[in-house]
């Protein structure tokens, strides 16, 4: 009987999740998620988003069906600013997907496209 034990621990770099990156040093007027690029995408995309203030921040994927599908950002404490995300859907089928937002009071989803 082995008495290893694992460890996991999440990464953050100067209080910013591994992932998310900035991309702006100002700091924006309101929330907003814009359209990810490309799209259609095949099979990594960028999607940015802005934050007014510090908060955390939820980014999630869904297919067409509603399930879930990946969780780039799972209530991560994330500072204002301009924001990019990579997502990588190699390991997804072709189709329709949606990528949803949760920011304090701000939540939008938007729609992409996977075609490979």
């Amino acid at each position: 009987i082995s008495r290893s034990v694992q460890i996991f621990r999440k990464v953050h770099q100067a209080n910013i999740p591994i992932g998310i990156v900035n991309i702006g040093t100002e700091i924006p007027a309101v929330y907003a998620l814009h359209q990810n690029f490309p799209n259609p995408f095949n099979p990594e995309t960028k999607i940015k988003f802005e934050l007014p203030k510090s908060g955390n921040v939820t980014l999630k994927i869904f297919n067409s069906l509603g399930q879930q599908v990946a969780i780039l950002a799972n209530n991560e404490f994330t500072t204002a600013g301009y924001k990019e995300m990579n997502f990588n859907a190699a390991s997804l089928p072709s189709g329709v997907y949606f990528y949803s937002i949760t920011a304090g009071e701000f939540s939008k989803t938007m729609k992409m496209v996977l075609v490979k």
